[in-house]
């Protein structure tokens, strides 16, 4: 995808029209957006969280992007730096178990939970089933920052360079945990290979 010409200043077009031009990029990605946020998170809920709080933070940001790198590659540099972040508030933030019950006080009426039913969505119908749950879990137990490299350079297809540029490190570390992070995939999927 070839950034138009259009960003010049947001000062030189309406919201309206800058609000126009960030869609459309959105548009255009969307299905590897949606790709990267799934292999990164491992499950569908954690995906939508990430790609929603990235395409904020995009909006947001997109005043900076100058088209120097493709847009995607872009978004996925929002998406790494908004997972680190999730992941942090995931650690300082406490689990409630489901199965508990809600009360406001001694002697009250006990409150129930409604839990949403996802089983009927599109997405979920269409996508999950394409992901390997294999493939998925050995994905899930690579530490981050190799889950990364290995998504974006094997499964969306990256070149070195950029995911150097998407992660903010030098290519020699791409190499390296792209080799390390194979190989762990390797083991975690070896008994699935048939020889």
């Amino acid at each position: 995808m070839k950034w138009t010409p259009f960003h010049k200043s947001r000062t030189d077009t309406s919201e309206h029209a800058w609000r126009e031009t960030y869609e459309a990029q959105i548009v255009q990605c969307w299905e590897a957006l949606w790709r990267y946020a799934y292999r990164m998170t491992g499950n569908r809920d954690d995906a939508e969280d990430l790609l929603s709080e990235a395409l904020v933070e995009g909006f947001r940001s997109f005043s900076q992007f100058r088209g120097d790198t493709r847009f995607v590659s872009w978004m996925y540099r929002i998406m790494t730096t908004t997972r680190i972040d999730m992941v942090r508030r995931a650690r300082r933030r406490q689990a409630e178990s489901l199965d508990a019950a809600l009360s406001a006080g001694s002697g009250e009426e006990v409150k129930t939970r409604e839990i949403a039913d996802t089983g009927s969505d599109p997405v979920a119908l269409l996508i999950e089933p394409m992901l390997s749950e294999e493939v998925q879990d050995a994905l899930n137990a690579l530490p981050e920052e190799f889950r990364a490299v290995v998504i974006l350079a094997d499964i969306e297809q990256m070149d070195y360079a950029d995911v150097s540029r998407v992660l903010d490190v030098p290519v020699g570390t791409v190499r390296s945990r792209l080799h390390r992070g194979r190989a762990l995939l390797r083991r975690s999927l070896a008994q699935y290979v048939e020889r």
